[in-house]
């Protein structure tokens, strides 16, 4: 007893008082500097509940009661924007005020001009946007909400006819263009008697006099934006009730609708994304598209800010550099082209060996909740490809299509931000499920959100029933639209009488109360022996070949075998090319029948380990040169195949590959 007292009131030797001393700041250093973890919100393993009528919900709601707004004073999206307007001038971010401002009284501006020019404060009144998205795109659709009317989005690449249906089908007399151009096409459609229900056409860029007196000759009244916004604002009520999401369908979304998904959102990441005014988000994805709308709604009511991008997607990069986001929402065909950078960025053993050491090391981190980009990793291997994000990315929400796990799981390591993933459709105002903060795995989207519940519904001609937790999903909660524009018929197709959202995909309840999409409803086809074809999910595992970029699969019911069109990824391609010894000019090598064959063994192979069916596999590929694109009307402005339209480009292609098959 007395030796301890002796060691502990006797003084030290100097090295060893500083060894402690050492010792116990390395100790605080690494206390205060070691990396945070994501603690989940919710038990991983028990992320939805069953409840009657064999629906799962949100364990995120502490009752049956589903979330229809986050904010007690932003219910409907006019509010959630002057929320933000609010909240900017109380952060930390001053000069977002004036902006904030800015757009709120030129909306209100616009909106005066629009009830002058004869539109009524109504949600039977609907207003066109036509334009890519730009500042004035969010000034013309909030001068609606702001009067109570509704705003139709125009997709540019919908087509002329496309946009004649819509302007008709709605009773459209008044589109907002940003370019002359589409002001051209409209008064074309004009000339021919196809839309005799348009009488102002108001154009965010300049226009010459020729324009406004070609309007004038067949009635319609061509105006400048700023000739448009009445410098008085009229008093009328200051919140809408509708806001209508233009496509050939028309769906109908209301407030509601948008500020729930909003809400679900906000609830679901509260614990670990708190939005704040200094937040930044890109806008590249079409404001067409309910995804991004979502986007925004969630950034507004926040006081955060939103950045747009220059409108060529090819200069994405440079935009973000220069934003700087921290909010990236993205699709999957994005995130691939990013996964094959960083994949071909190892060119040779050695970095491939580091490369693969880094991620692991990363994943390790990642499976314990850290989630990082300051380790010696990131500033060795990666920081590359996250300065072209900007560097500053802290959350990313992938949509729109199904994403590789494989892809996913890198990209979470390689990052270091928080990447979820999001399933829904434009008829639940984008989203209905939503993976879960702290959840690492990956193949399946989610949990439902806190908006809405699901369930699954007996398909018995697929042989999907959801007493084997499989079926068709079905969504109700106050993010479900309220129908088709004037088409009781489709409405009744897609809601049923008792108020649940039929949305085509076939769906699987993994055990964690997660949803997995396995299947698709409608895009299905047979062949000749009676086989059913879903050539959605054969493409998402074809893509993972190495030498794909873009794949087309196509199969008719008087043939047996499927065929494919195959854009070969142009970074993977000469090495792949070259290990082949196939060498010459690009378009000797895209003909090069070795190339062929040697594409397809290797999608034969990623298939059968994918677990693909003989029957599903493609029996033959045509290589395309060029990438399917928006502007070649081959994909939607989500990036997804139209099908009908690449089957149409491709038809001497697909015949001549039949023709060269032995059925």
């Amino acid at each position: 007893m007395i030796w301890i007292l002796h060691f502990l009131f006797s003084p030290l030797p100097t090295p060893a008082l500083i060894g402690l001393i050492t010792l116990g700041v390395i100790i605080f250093l690494w206390v205060i500097t070691r990396p945070k973890t994501i603690s989940p919100p919710i038990d991983l393993n028990n992320q939805s509940i069953g409840i009657q009528g064999g629906a799962r919900r949100s364990t995120f709601l502490p009752e049956n009661k589903l979330l229809a707004y986050y904010y007690e004073d932003a219910k409907t999206m006019y509010e959630a924007f002057q929320r933000g307007l609010h909240v900017s001038g109380k952060g930390n971010e001053p000069k977002l005020l004036p902006l904030f401002l800015q757009v709120s009284d030129r909306a209100e501006y616009l909106g005066s001009g629009l009830l002058f020019k004869g539109c009524k404060p109504s949600p039977d009144q609907f207003i066109g946007i036509f334009a890519q998205n730009r500042p004035e795109w969010i000034i013309s659709e909030y001068a609606c909400y702001t009067y109570s009317m509704v705003a139709v989005p125009l997709y540019d690449t919908l087509g002329p006819d496309a946009i004649v249906f819509i302007i008709n089908k709605a009773d459209i007399s008044m589109v907002i263009c940003d370019k002359p151009e589409k002001a051209q096409v409209l008064l074309e459609k004009c000339e021919q008697g196809k839309i005799p229900g348009l009488k102002t056409i108001i154009l965010m860029d300049l226009f010459d006099d020729e324009l406004k007196d070609k309007g004038a000759k067949e009635g319609v009244e061509i105006l400048s934006l700023q000739e448009a916004e009445v410098c008085e604002p009229l008093t009328y009520s200051l919140s809408g009730d509708c806001s209508g999401k233009g496509n050939p369908k028309g769906a109908m979304l209301t407030h509601e609708n948008v500020v729930a998904n909003a809400a679900a959102f906000l609830k679901s990441t509260e614990t670990t994304f708190d939005c704040k005014t200094s937040d930044i988000s890109v806008s590249y994805l079409p404001l067409a598209h309910m995804f991004e709308r979502v986007v925004q709604t969630i950034m507004y009511s926040s006081g955060a800010r939103v950045g747009f991008f220059q409108g060529d997607i090819r200069l994405l990069t440079d935009d973000m550099k220069t934003l700087k986001p921290t909010m990236f929402p993205t699709v999957p065909r994005l995130l691939n082209r990013i996964y094959d950078k960083i994949q071909s960025g190892a060119q040779n053993p050695l970095k491939r060996v580091l490369l693969n050491f880094a991620l692991a090391r990363k994943l390790d981190e990642v499976k314990k909740g850290i989630l990082r980009n300051d380790s010696i990793w990131d500033k060795m291997i990666f920081k590359k490809v996250q300065e072209t994000m900007g560097g500053q990315v802290r959350i990313m929400v992938t949509a729109a299509a199904p994403i590789s796990p494989s892809v996913l799981t890198l990209l979470r390591g390689a990052l270091g931000c928080q990447i979820f993933e999001a399933y829904g459709q434009t008829e639940c105002a984008a989203g209905c499920t939503f993976t879960v903060p702290g959840d690492c795995t990956s193949g399946h989207v989610g949990a439902p959100l806190p908006c809405n519940i699901l369930k699954l519904e007996d398909v018995a001609d697929m042989n999907y029933f959801s007493s084997n937790n499989e079926g068709e999903v079905c969504i109700k909660g106050p993010n479900v639209f309220k129908g088709y524009l004037k088409d009781p018929e489709k409405t009744a197709e897609a809601i049923d009488t008792d108020g649940w959202l039929h949305t085509g995909d076939i769906g699987k309840w993994m055990p964690n109360g997660t949803l997995k999409i396995i299947d698709r409803k409608k895009n299905i086809f047979k062949l000749a022996q009676g086989e059913y074809i879903a050539p959605e999910k054969i493409e998402n595992v074809y893509i993972r070949s190495a030498p794909v970029a873009q794949v087309f699969v196509h199969g008719e019911s008087l043939k047996s075998s499927l065929v494919g069109v195959v854009v070969p990824d142009p970074e993977v391609l000469p090495k792949f090319a070259a290990k082949l010894g196939i060498k010459g000019s690009s378009e000797e090598i895209y003909k090069n029948s070795v190339l062929k064959k040697a594409i397809l063994e290797d999608m034969v192979k990623v298939g059968r380990d994918a677990g693909l069916k003989s029957f599903e596999q493609v029996k033959d590929i045509y290589i395309h040169p060029e990438m399917f694109t928006i502007e070649q009307g081959l994909l939607t402005p989500t990036l997804k195949a139209k099908r009908a339209e690449l089957s149409k480009y491709f038809q001497t292609q697909i015949e001549a590959l039949y023709a060269n098959m032995q059925e």
